[in-house]
């Protein structure tokens, strides 16, 4: 029995459950090293300093962190002087569903940064299991252009965990897709808020 169905099976009433669930989430958050989303935050900055792009990727639930990031930091830190160059690679679904049938759906994302990607870029891959194939084949093509990587997992990790530059790692049971996805949501609103309030203190 996992966590949530635990609860689920502990909980008397509807409000028990969310409860409930309030208090498994602050519990995973306690376990997040807030050093390691402090350290994404730099990096975003210094991507934005060097005019590097910041490509997001990610399946299910995970696409949609891509594109709330991209839009978080590309449109909602509104700093068009300076602006941070944030692309989720999860949007266009010509281009995915092209990829998909003629390349295989393993390389909906290598496909697109081969044409994009350049050189220092930096590549943000979002996956609750780290183990997506298409997610990884991105981080090793983004490592052999001297890209910067990142992984934002869940669970224990997985493969992403081991072969990015960078980790911020929501620790929990494996298969527990809600939570991570929503505290992967939580370090998008805390990054895009930084960036945007550092960026209007430097005007």
């Amino acid at each position: 029995m996992n966590v949530l169905e635990n609860i689920y099976q502990n909980s008397k009433t509807v409000s028990d459950y969310v409860s409930g669930y309030f208090t498994h989430l602050k519990e995973i958050i306690d376990r997040v090293d807030p050093a390691a989303v402090s350290q994404l935050i730099e990096l975003m900055f210094k991507a934005r300093d060097e005019g590097k792009n910041i490509f997001f990727v990610g399946n299910g639930g995970s696409a949609a962190t891509a594109s709330h990031f991209a839009n978080d930091i590309a449109i909602g830190t509104r700093s068009p002087g300076s602006p941070f160059r944030a692309i989720s690679l999860t949007d266009n679904n010509s281009v995915m569903t092209a990829i998909g049938n003629d390349f295989g759906f393993e390389n909906i994302f290598v496909k697109q940064l081969e044409a994009i990607f350049c050189d220092g870029d930096l590549i943000v891959a979002i996956s609750a299991s780290g183990n997506s194939p298409n997610v990884i084949k991105a981080i090793e093509y983004a490592k052999k252009r001297n890209g910067i990587t990142i992984g934002i997992t869940g669970f224990d990790g997985g493969k992403l965990n081991k072969c990015v530059d960078y980790a911020v790692h929501v620790p929990t049971e494996k298969g527990e897709y809600g939570p991570v996805e929503d505290i992967h949501m939580i370090f998008d609103h805390i990054i895009g808020t930084y960036l945007m309030y550092a960026s209007r203190a430097k005007e």
